[in-house]
């Protein structure tokens, strides 16, 4: 049991890895496409399908199965194909599944992270240009205030004797 917990652990992070190599180039799915399609069916040399990057479930299911068959071909000759075997087989095409879809949610949550930075970076600058003009218009408004009281003269008030005298209490 412990064998094949290594192989899945180490399947997911080859597949981790195949899915890194084809978003960054799809050479070798570009040969295969231009072996096996007329000119009319090949695809463009802009696109990123590849093996496994871009692909739906079933067609990256059928890839990786492959690889792993032409690799349990080529070990046959040095080990007995018995039940461990095809439980390691299994094992390493699953883990291998897995793997492309940690990668696949790795590189989208990264690209989403970086869209809400710069999003974000955005928002903020905005937001310190809308404080410094508040701070300007807050500034300037206490500097009116300011200058409409001391422009207004100053009326002489009565005061509390002179007024209780003048409603007849004194």
């Amino acid at each position: 049991m412990t064998i094949e917990i290594i192989i899945f652990i180490a399947a997911i992070l080859f597949g981790i890895v195949i899915y890194w190599r084809e978003s960054r180039g799809n050479k070798m799915y570009l040969f295969f496409n231009k072996l096996m399609n007329s000119e009319e069916l090949q695809m463009k040399d802009t696109d990123t399908k590849g093996f496994v990057f871009q692909q739906n479930f079933v067609l990256r299911f059928v890839y990786i199965a492959v690889l792993f068959l032409v690799g349990i071909l080529i070990v046959q000759f040095l080990i007995p194909i018995n039940y461990a075997t095809i439980s390691l087989f299994a094992s390493m095409i699953f883990g291998t599944l897995i793997g492309t879809y940690i990668a696949g949610a790795i590189f989208k949550s990264s690209e989403i992270i970086e869209e809400r930075t710069e999003a974000f970076e955005d928002r903020l600058e905005e937001i310190i240009e809308k404080g410094k003009d508040f701070v300007d218009d807050f500034n300037e408004k206490d500097n009116k205030e300011v200058d409409v009281t001391k422009e207004v003269p100053k009326v002489e008030e009565k005061s509390a004797r002179e007024r209780l005298k003048d409603k007849g209490l004194l």
